[in-house]
């Protein structure tokens, strides 16, 4: 199918669409939908200028939700049932009528699911050879992991299921594991975290009858939104949550609480889901539970955020939050060049610290401290380091640091370090790294110290503030700033191999030619032989390595400068 054809397909889904979307009383005030082609899909753009900026109105009745899942005459009963034995959580719920709802020959949600894409951008997708392009980052192994549990998932549960929910259906095919990827990339690439009405999702009449028919969001072992053994954080939402580590979910879960009358719900939103994702925001979304902003009551509406004056066909973008290219990337399935919302990830390994001298004891410490095994390190911490990038905007940000630990010694003995206020690593983390350089001394030291602060009163357990000071006072910080250079060069080492350095994947992405149509498409026309052409998935994973690399090594810089000035000032 040449280009012509495939916008001429695409064009006449989107008619479909947009009639679908009139009569389910979807209100386009100031904006049209576009195809803006295969790498990108459908986008949101502007139409006409409106007074009120409100350029789109969607009533929270077309939302997916788990209430709407519940709620379905074919999947409702059979989803209640494991819902409320604990067997599935809401997240599992939208994914599953997800995969269904495709599968349906006449599903009433086909001319918005035509309108989704089929593939992605994020690792699970990615082909045997883009995925090593990976390897050595958080993400290769984090992508391997979760493609055996969704596929374990699907084979242990969501195969049969549909299967037996579509028993008395039309289906368009077998289900077949794509289907479930599919769906549950859709998921994550599409739901919103929305403040629903309390109203809206549980109506009077039901908890009159003592029926509230949902618990939001409760965990359970088919969880797709969990990822184990590796180091990533959140997911899709307005505000970003820094979650260490893959054994916990991958985004905040849905609140359960009513913050007056709200209740914050998990959902797709057709129509206000096709605004892609931009730093600088062009709109922003609202709900109106009473009407009086838009004229329609339990609605969700696109209001513009310009600040310059109204620019016919420019994109509507909402902001995804301030995330870094492992989060985008893996979630998602896209990067920004030079992201100022960068991370990296350090952590202890766990097999490591089993085989520590005096583990055991250390771990009692590192528990009563209530230290953290790894740290998220962010882009913007090396503001206020040794080496900034540019002149911080608040001097007084490192007060917190120095107050505390200008605390700890209680004995005088040990001189607050002159490098405090530059220090860019978090004290959650350092203090665990204190606790298993130490010593068996020290232990013997940091137990005597603590004493002295109980006394004899054996009921009362010294606070983790007391147990981080003795431990800061015992041992300093040199043992622990020596472990964080050594775990910064091993991470290097581990991005290195096989990729090299920063500087070969920067001359990597100086030569590439990117394919923007599907590759059986492409037609290289280039005969100079100086252009690489790689897939947008290849360009995408070395853009996010070679920025693990670059933080990698500027972190490092940061704690060997650290370690040096210790080191000084503890002889």
């Amino acid at each position: 199918m040449n280009s012509t054809a495939m916008e001429g397909k695409e064009e006449a889904k989107l008619e479909q669409f947009l009639q679908w979307l009139q009569a389910n009383r979807v209100e386009l005030r100031g904006c049209k939908i576009k195809y803006c082609g295969p790498n990108k899909g459908f986008g949101i753009f502007f139409d006409k200028d409106v007074g009120d900026g409100i350029l789109l109105v969607v009533p929270l009745d077309l939302a997916i939700t788990p209430m709407r899942v519940l709620q379905d005459p074919v999947l409702g009963p059979k989803c209640r049932a494991m819902f409320e034995e604990g067997e599935v959580d809401d997240r599992f719920l939208m994914i599953l009528f997800l995969t269904v709802e495709r599968l349906r020959k006449n599903s009433s949600w086909k001319p918005y699911l035509d309108m989704l894409p089929t593939t992605f951008g994020n690792p699970l997708w990615f082909s045997d050879d883009e995925l090593l392009e990976l390897k050595g980052t958080t993400l290769y192994r984090a992508t391997e992991l979760q493609k055996k549990k969704l596929q374990s998932l699907y084979d242990e549960k969501v195969k049969d299921l549909v299967k037996g929910l579509l028993l008395d259906e039309e289906s368009e095919s077998e289900v077949c594991f794509e289907d479930f990827l599919w769906a549950n990339s859709i998921f994550w690439t599409r739901a919103l975290n929305t403040p629903f009405p309390h109203s809206y999702v549980f109506p009077q009449r039901l908890e009159e009858q003592g029926n509230c028919f949902l618990c939001l969001n409760k965990d359970s072992g088919a969880s797709t939104s969990q990822i184990s053994g590796g180091e990533l954080h959140n997911g899709k939402g307005e505000e970003s949550c820094h979650v260490c580590g893959l054994e916990n979910q991958i985004t905040e879960a849905t609140s359960t609480s009513t913050q007056g009358e709200t209740v914050w719900v998990e959902g797709l939103v057709p129509g206000i889901d096709f605004c892609n994702h931009d730093l600088k925001a062009a709109a922003t979304w609202e709900v109106d539970g009473t009407g009086l902003t838009t004229g329609v009551p339990f609605s969700m509406y696109l209001l513009s955020a310009e600040q310059i004056p109204f620019q016919l066909e420019r994109e509507i973008s909402i902001s995804y939050g301030n995330k870094g290219n492992e989060e985008l990337l893996y979630l998602y399935g896209f990067v920004i060049d030079n992201n100022p919302d960068d991370y990296v990830m350090v952590h202890y390994p766990v097999e490591a610290f089993q085989s520590v001298p005096s583990a055991d004891s250390k771990a009692q410490l590192v528990e009563a401290q209530k230290a953290e095994m790894r740290c998220l390190l962010p882009r913007s911490l090396l503001d206020h380091g040794f080496f900034p990038a540019c002149t911080p905007q608040n001097e007084g940000s490192n007060k917190c640091s120095i107050d505390r630990v200008c605390n700890y010694s209680w004995s005088g003995q040990r001189k607050m370090p002159s490098y405090l206020n530059k220090l860019v690593f978090p004290e959650d983390f350092l203090t665990a790294l204190r606790t298993i350089a130490m010593q068996e001394d020290e232990i013997l030291q940091v137990s005597s110290l603590l004493e002295e602060v109980v006394g004899s009163r054996e009921e009362r357990q010294p606070s983790d503030t007391e147990v981080r000071a003795a431990v800061w006072e015992v041992c300093g910080d040199s043992g622990a700033l020596q472990l964080l250079v050594d775990l910064l060069n091993m991470k290097m080492m581990e991005l290195e191999e096989g990729s090299g350095t920063e500087d070969c994947d920067a001359k990597l992405l100086e030569k590439a030619h990117i394919m923007e149509i599907p590759e059986e498409f492409v037609r290289v026309s280039d005969g100079t032989g100086q252009k690489k052409v790689m897939s947008r998935n290849m360009w995408s994973s070395i853009v996010y390595r070679r920025g693990q690399k670059q933080l990698t090594h500027l972190f490092l810089k940061e704690a060997e400068t650290a370690l040096q000035l210790c080191l000084s000032e503890e002889s």
